[in-house]
């Protein structure tokens, strides 16, 4: 990320050159909040932050409404399964399906295939909200797709992709940490 010769927008100030100018040639030189992993970080803030504001009408979060729109296509599934997938620890997810089940928009059913396991279903109301949040969904990702074309998208996705690849790959569990703990016991 090069900021030489262009006018940066946090501080006005025009980078030319010669000079001190040249002092943030590079990203990794420049300030914190100008780092391509900042903007990223801020980039999903702010995303998560207007999902969770469209779908408060809905009495939703971002986080609760993927658990259910998840449940709704692959249910019953149980909430281990649930949060495998969602990328998050079992108690958050057992908060967020208690959350859903005191609004009547999912049920535990006894998996009848293991007697220790409950699986969460999708109820009718359940299934009504989801295509809500479909809505919200698509008007809201047309929104965030203005002006980049799929190509741009898939090279996005793929860097994506390797980054968190890369991120996994030099993760280093500690015991301090209750999601390394989690992903411990799973396995």
């Amino acid at each position: 990320m090069a900021v030489t010769n262009q006018t940066s927008s946090t501080t006005g100030s025009t980078r030319g050159a010669s000079g001190a100018a040249d002092a943030l040639s590079h990203e990794l030189d420049a300030p914190p909040w100008l780092r391509v992993e900042s903007t990223l970080m801020a980039t999903a803030n702010a995303i998560r932050d207007e999902y969770d504001l469209r779908l408060a009408p809905l009495g939703l979060t971002l986080s609760t409404a993927s658990l259910l729109s998840y449940i709704g296509e692959f249910g019953p599934v149980s909430q281990t399964r649930a949060a495998e997938h969602l990328g998050q620890g079992r108690a958050v997810t057992g908060t967020q399906v208690d959350k859903l089940e005191s609004l009547g928009l999912v049920e535990r059913r006894p998996d009848p295939a293991d007697r220790r396991v409950w699986l969460v279903a999708i109820t009718d109301a359940g299934r009504e909200l989801a295509t809500s949040i479909s809505q919200v969904d698509e008007v809201f990702r047309a929104e965030l797709r203005d002006g980049i074309s799929r190509a741009d998208r898939q090279t996005l996705a793929a860097l994506l992709v390797r980054l968190h690849h890369n991120i996994r790959r030099s993760h280093i569990p500690t015991t301090d940490n209750p999601t390394d703990k989690q992903t411990e016991e799973a396995t």
